[in-house]
């Protein structure tokens, strides 16, 4: 049996999504990103302390977007390319989420959520124009395209479109963006996001 560790209000969503994707079944732990993930007994999955975190037989594994890849290749190959430029491509675009968009957004998310009522203005509005670089590169990929790797749904899509949920909650404005508005709506109308988002 496969084991999740995780809350739905976290990162851990994204890998709550792909294992929903897979069909597979599984058991949902729900640990929290404070005091939960930092037990001795978690601490021995993931070292980190850190969601979430996934235990497969003898397998163990942390960080979100590993998970994914590990977990679609194994129990979902039809979201997993074969092909190996592709399988790069998934690869690429699963590192660019967490290296061009979630550092700006997380920017804004504190500020935001996390200030106690009294954000700084002056972040959030630098981070939003920078935001505009990465989704222009990502508006200008998806111009002749429905998904981001082929013209199917996979583990690229799921990557990104779940770093990016944290867009949704903060209200970010798309106008700009069309096309990356029109593949977020795709990917966030799937029916195992809102499974997996329906954890507790």
């Amino acid at each position: 049996m496969i084991t999740i560790y995780g809350v739905s209000a976290s990162r851990a969503i994204r890998s709550l999504w792909a294992i929903e994707e897979t069909g597979v079944a599984y058991e949902h732990v729900a640990t929290h990103y404070f005091n939960d993930s930092k037990t001795k007994e978690y601490q021995a999955v993931n070292p980190n302390g850190r969601i979430p975190a996934l235990v497969d037989g003898e397998t163990a594994l942390f960080e979100s977007m590993a998970i994914n890849l590990y977990l679609t290749k194994h129990y979902a190959p039809a979201l997993y390319p074969t092909e190996a430029l592709n399988e790069a491509k998934a690869i690429q675009w699963s590192v660019w989420a967490i290296s061009e968009i979630e550092p700006l957004q997380m920017q804004i998310v504190v500020q935001k959520f996390f200030t106690g009522g009294n954000p700084d203005q002056a972040v959030i509005e630098a981070a939003t124009e920078s935001l505009g670089r990465p989704l222009a590169v990502l508006e200008q990929h998806l111009a002749d395209s429905e998904y981001l790797v082929g013209s199917e749904f996979c583990v690229a899509d799921l990557n990104l479109a779940g770093v990016m949920l944290l867009m949704k909650s903060i209200g970010f404005d798309f106008g700009q963006f069309p096309k990356v508005d029109g593949w977020l709506n795709r990917c966030w109308s799937r029916e195992a996001l809102a499974r997996a988002q329906s954890l507790d």
